[in-house]
């Protein structure tokens, strides 16, 4: 063996056992740690030395220390009482594919960077395709979350609608749309390309917090009628507060007849689409031009992974692609170089582990698990419907329940933090329509009826100290 300043293949080895020992015996036991730890801000840093060491350490030492320092101050996302925001887990094959990928530590910028990464990209996203029920006509791309899927599409939208701002740039009066609900992600696209965060318009959303068509309607003519320019629409399929179904059908009708780009986010209820009885939820949007999920939030794949689909690729392609000669291969006319779709250049082997996870379970295993979460989420809302102190605050379409106790957002407060403290569950919130509003998303491959029903027992106990 060459003698090289890394770490020996025996010692990774024996470490690399440890390590995979560990996360086994972690994932197996996760019910066992606090979800939320007791943790006030600098404690971790206070631990740590304030400069890195000028001689390596040995693994015993830094495994001590993520074991003894690191590992008390997480939250434990991968616990089955996550419940917060939304649920996420690493399942292990996609966890397995994680290794992998670091050990291949390839980049993905162009098909001959890694010929394996970008075609198993492309199988990959077909695959997920046809289990989505999209068209044929849908090309997908990897990116790493939402947030950059969303600005991304709508980058491609302002290609479409004004291709001389690539060159030129100064886009003025452009138009963005999208609910009061959608994620703030939409928003921040927009400022990130400088459309400007004035020119967009959050609009109106209904009693069941789905945008109002008719709003959107006036607020389409208004603009046009000030001389501005409307370009975008996002609709949302789960949004972040409540998991409200925005209309599609009626904006999608809107924005064929305005000429607007339809962008669907489905970054956290996309993989129901894959369910037929939930297919009512995705009327329509195989009508938009993109459409976006997010597997590391219910598909099982460890974060980050983010799809969009785009009707439009070669739109998307114009938006973004720019090869000077040190990045031209002979092989261009004949392949897909995904730099080419986004800002970045560097681009992780993410397909890997979504393609592990979908072999492992099939199309029929994660459905199964799907069914199962919405399950637990209708059972846990007729559980609040039955405790005369506690009402729903929203529909129930997906697997997040949102309630409160009656007459007092300062009473819900103090019962959410009260139930986060004890380190058995975690609840997230937010406000709708001025009441404090407890979350309690179900998402977990681990979670089963036993935990929805000891975190709902807890918030049962906790809620008279708490009014």
């Amino acid at each position: 063996m060459p003698n090289t300043p890394d770490m020996s293949a025996d010692e990774f080895r024996k470490y690399g056992r440890e390590i995979v020992e560990w996360i086994g015996t972690y994932l197996d036991d996760v019910r066992s740690y606090p979800v939320l730890p007791d943790h006030r801000p600098g404690t971790l840093r206070e631990a740590l030395p304030s400069a890195g060491p000028n001689q390596g350490e040995g693994m015993d030492a830094i495994l001590a220390d993520f074991s003894e320092l690191v590992i008390p101050n997480v939250n434990h996302w991968n616990h089955p009482r996550f419940h917060g925001y939304f649920s996420v887990s690493a399942s292990k094959p996609g966890i397995l594919a994680e290794m992998l990928s670091a050990a291949l530590n390839v980049n993905a910028m162009l098909w001959k960077s890694c010929p394996a990464a970008t075609e198993l990209e492309q199988v990959t996203l077909d695959w997920l395709r046809q289990w989505l029920d999209l068209p044929v006509t849908f090309t997908g791309v990897i990116y790493d979350t939402a947030s950059i899927s969303s600005m991304t599409a709508i980058a491609a939208a302002r290609e479409k609608a004004f291709p001389e701002v690539r060159l030129d740039g100064g886009l003025r009066d452009a138009i963005v749309y999208t609910s009061a609900h959608s994620h703030s992600s939409i928003e921040k696209g927009a400022i990130a390309l400088g459309i400007g965060q004035r020119n967009v318009r959050n609009i109106e959303v209904d009693e069941n917090f789905r945008m109002r068509v008719d709003k959107l309607e006036s607020a389409i003519a208004a603009d046009r009628a000030a001389g501005k320019k409307p370009f975008f629409v996002c609709a949302t399929v789960g949004t972040t507060s409540t998991s409200s179904v925005d209309p599609v059908p009626e904006i999608a009708a809107i924005a064929e007849r305005e000429k607007l780009w339809l962008h669907i986010d489905a970054a956290y209820a996309g993989p129901t689409a894959m369910i037929p009885e939930m297919r009512p939820h995705f009327a329509a949007c195989e009508r938009a031009d993109s459409f976006m999920l997010n597997p590391h939030k219910w598909l099982f794949t460890p974060i980050d992974i983010s799809v969009l689909y785009t009707r439009h690729p070669d739109t998307l392609r114009r938006a973004f692609s720019l090869v000077p000669d040190y990045l031209q291969t002979d092989q261009d006319s004949e392949v897909v170089n995904y730099m080419d779709y986004g800002v970045q250049l560097g681009r992780r082997f993410r397909a890997l582990k979504l393609w592990f996870v979908m072999r492992y379970f099939g199309r029929e295993g994660i459905v199964a698990i799907l069914r199962e979460h919405l399950r637990l989420a209708r059972l846990l809302e007729s559980w609040v419907k039955d405790d005369s102190r506690f009402e729903l605050a929203a529909p129930v379409p997906f697997s997040l329940v949102c309630f409160r106790l009656k007459h007092s957002n300062e009473a819900t407060r103090r019962l959410m933090d009260a139930v986060n403290s004890t380190g058995k569950a975690f609840l997230s919130h937010t406000m709708l329509n001025g009441r404090y509003t407890i979350r309690l998303a179900i998402g977990n491959i681990q979670t089963t009826e036993t935990d929805i029903a000891e975190t709902w027992t807890l918030v049962r106990e906790l809620a008279g100290e708490a009014q």
